[in-house]
């Protein structure tokens, strides 16, 4: 029997996690939310991109599909800009009995340490009223940051430094709320977004390295966090916006877990508009990956480079960070009730994804 699945949202994630769920054997869509008029009525099939309807039509009555009782709601609204907002729609969905797997807020991907308990508990509690499981991840945070790190430690005789990278050409990336107002290119270099207001990079991504320290029984000193800003040498036209010579066209932030003044855990973004901009920063294998590096015995280097089916590594990101959450449904349907993190899985794969039929 297959679990009864809500694709909440079809925006640059959820429209990857709903040809996702549309794909899985195991998985029955049985409804799409959507934010807008526009999109409301329209079968699930072409919101997705397919070439097929699926007779599942979208609505904006949120209430109508918490009433259908789902197993599990593929939660990918953006909640960068109404972080509260997202957590009371998680808490209410958790209440009335219904499984999560969401892309945000980040921070719940491993809040311990990183948010106050008072924060956590009415989370928990929510799930365990309903007696269901909430599990936040993605690629970044996600799986490029959790597992495939903590496999690469294994094959270690000791490690003295674990580094994550996202290192990318964002030149094809069209979410201009996220470049723009989050993380503030073009804007003067002395005008900080919300991204880099103080606390805000060790908000989202300090529960990257305090789970790599939990995971690997690393007690922290604490976490701190720096950024770098590079402006446009001159103007010039980025996905039809301007960027203006002297504004912020190139961005390096690191998050790290501290013991004993050093950074045993870091979480690296390097993230240019263009691919010539800061040469002196470190750059991807190909246009865009993530790197993992372990300084040890011995030491290793990963570099997982993404390219989607269009040719670009950005529509990769969103397809990766898509499938990771649909991926992972059944398992947190069956795991215990509460807050999820990425340890408390099992390992979920691609099962039934690979050709069909004999070659």
């Amino acid at each position: 029997m297959a679990y009864r699945v809500v694709q909440w949202s079809t925006g640059n994630v959820g429209r990857w996690a709903l040809r996702s769920i549309i794909a899985r054997p195991e998985l029955e869509l049985i409804g799409v939310w959507v934010s807008s008029d526009e999109k409301a009525g329209r079968d699930a099939g072409e919101l997705a991109g397919l070439d097929h309807t699926v007779g599942i039509a979208a609505t904006t009555d949120a209430d109508a599909l918490v009433a259908l009782k789902p197993d599990c709601i593929v939660h990918t609204a953006m909640a960068d800009d109404r972080l509260m907002e997202a957590v009371e729609d998680l808490k209410k969905f958790l209440r009335a009995g219904i499984n999560v797997v969401s892309s945000s807020p980040v921070f719940l991907q491993f809040p311990y340490g990183t948010l106050p308990q008072e924060a956590i508990d009415p989370i928990v509690d929510a799930a365990v009223e309903g007696g269901v499981s909430l599990w936040v991840n993605g690629i970044d945070p996600g799986w490029a940051n959790d597992w495939l790190p903590l496999l690469l430690s294994s094959g270690c005789e000791r490690f003295d430094q674990i580094i994550c990278s996202e290192v990318m050409d964002y030149s094809t990336y069209d979410n201009p709320k996220v470049l723009f107002e989050i993380m503030g290119f073009g804007s003067a270099l002395d005008d900080l977004p919300l991204l880099l207001q103080p606390g805000i990079l060790s908000l989202a991504w300090g529960s990257v390295v305090r789970q790599l320290a939990s995971a690997l029984d690393v007690d922290l000193d604490g976490v701190e966090q720096n950024f770098e800003r590079v402006p446009a040498p001159e103007s010039f036209d980025f996905t039809g916006h301007q960027i203006a010579e002297g504004t912020a066209a190139a961005l390096r932030f690191q998050v790290c877990g501290m013991k004993a003044g050093k950074a045993v855990f870091v979480l690296e973004h390097v993230t240019r508009l263009r691919p010539d901009l800061a040469p002196q920063w470190p750059q991807p294998a190909g246009k865009g990956c993530y790197r993992v590096e372990i300084k040890g015995e011995p030491d290793y280097v990963l570099d997982l480079q993404l390219v989607a089916s269009d040719g670009e590594h950005s529509t990769a990101g969103l397809v990766g960070t898509a499938a990771r959450l649909v991926s992972a449904v059944s398992a947190v349907i069956e795991a215990r009730p509460g807050l999820l993190t990425a340890v408390d899985l099992p390992l979920t794969t691609g099962r039934g994804l690979g050709p069909v039929g004999t070659p």
